[in-house]
């Protein structure tokens, strides 16, 4: 298992738990769908990139910056580190990996 594929795996568990957790304690649906509907596609592509489907990096890598620009905006708003802060600094390395992975 590639570097590329633990990244999209561990973001996207990251990803279903926080829109869970935004479910929970503000019954988010927004959280809830955009959280796990990112996640499962994180976690298809880490599928793809096991199976050497071409689509399965480029995928996940976008699915990230997506992710982190939401994020970004979130805690530009809120100045809340909970969850906008600590889904930053977990991205940050994930989305490092899938990039030096995608231009290797």
């Amino acid at each position: 298992m590639n570097p590329g594929v633990i990244a999209a795996i561990a973001y996207g568990i990251l990803a279903i738990i926080g829109g869970i957790m935004g479910y929970a304690q503000a019954k988010s649906k927004v959280s809830l769908l955009a959280g796990c509907g990112c996640g499962i596609v994180l976690l298809i592509s880490a599928i793809g990139q096991m199976q050497g489907q071409p689509w399965g990096l480029p995928l996940a890598t976008g699915i990230t910056i997506v992710l982190m620009a939401a994020f970004v905006m979130r805690f530009l708003k809120t100045r809340k580190f909970m969850p906008a802060g600590l889904m930053l600094i977990l991205g940050v390395p994930a989305l490092g990996v899938m990039l030096s992975q995608l231009i290797a």
